[in-house]
């Protein structure tokens, strides 16, 4: 199969890439920049110059393959409303290049997008869908709903949910963001009592969920690339501190906002989420590292972002 990715020469995109080539498949990878184009290139994937901006560029390329895996995203904190909106555009063009067609079409979303319709400490799983009409205004939650009604349309459609932490020895997500707040600061935070809990996937387990998506998730398909339901935050704390040396404190949550910046918004986020669901639709199993023994490897620490 020629897979149509974008996002291709990220943290998580590169590892897809490497997935579907030793797994028989065809790559063609999104590049916005010559940097990108050359990691894509030397990944023996063939490169597809153009941005999610540009929509001409999204429709060319998922035209011409088989099928399509959206990983792509402009991680811009600042204007993350923004970013969504440049995302749901993004999809639903390489939607309606789809429709008709019976091509699987995989985008990625996140599990913290639970916590805009569920009970704090609700374990979420892949039954949960947001009410479109409810939390419209979320983000990334509209490109959810826009995917999943493609398999209205003659699209195999899937949404991926992923974990916070996305991770391996020398990459973390969000629990990478918070070694280097922590070494800012010069303490290692957690909110209140620290008992909230973030999921967690190694990056080459997420890698493989996507290809079983690609090759056999039915049309509709809601999954969550989780390998471990929910990870303590002051765990995540402990260990961070225990390997910069600097203590570890509890933060008020009037002051998380101050001090994780634009992660405090879910920094005190309970998001325990199921994958139970996942793994049964497609045999996806986890069996690499979890976060913290990736974190206690030590990697994290030696070098800054």
């Amino acid at each position: 199969m020629k897979v149509f990715v974008t996002g291709a020469s990220g943290f998580i995109g590169s590892a897809v890439v490497r997935d579907l080539i030793e797994s028989g498949h065809q790559v063609l990878g999104l590049a916005r920049s010559d940097a990108a184009a050359a990691k894509i290139a030397s990944a023996s994937a063939e490169v597809h110059r153009g941005s999610l901006d540009d929509l001409d560029s999204l429709r060319s390329g998922a035209a011409s393959s088989d099928g399509v895996i959206h990983l792509g995203f402009v991680h811009n904190f600042s204007d993350y409303e923004g970013s969504a909106r440049t995302d749901l555009r993004a999809v639903q063009t390489i939607g309606a290049a789809l429709e008709g067609s019976g091509k699987p079409f995989v985008i990625t979303s996140g599990t913290l997008m639970l916590a805009f319709f569920l009970p704090q400490g609700h374990l979420g799983t892949e039954k949960d869908v947001a009410d479109a009409g409810s939390v419209a205004s979320r983000p990334r939650v509209a490109s959810e709903n826009a995917v999943l009604a493609l398999a209205e349309r003659g699209v195999r459609s899937s949404v991926v949910r992923l974990s916070p932490s996305v991770h391996d020895k020398r990459r973390g997500g969000f629990a990478e963001v918070l070694v280097s707040i922590a070494r800012e600061k010069g303490v290692s935070g957690y909110v209140g009592d620290g008992s909230n809990r973030w999921p967690a996937v190694h990056q080459l387990d997420a890698a493989r969920l996507f290809r079983l998506a690609l090759e056999k998730a039915p049309a509709g398909s809601m999954l969550h690339r989780v390998a471990e339901e929910g990870v303590p935050i002051r765990t995540i704390a402990e260990v961070i501190g225990r390997h910069l040396d600097v203590p570890v404190v509890s933060i008020s949550p009037e002051d998380a906002g101050k001090h994780f910046s634009w992660l405090g918004l879910f920094s005190s986020t309970d998001n325990v989420t199921s994958s139970a669901l996942t793994r049964e639709l497609l045999g996806w199993q986890p069996v690499h590292p979890t976060l913290i023994q990736d974190l206690e490897e030590g990697h994290y620490f030696h070098h800054e972002r």
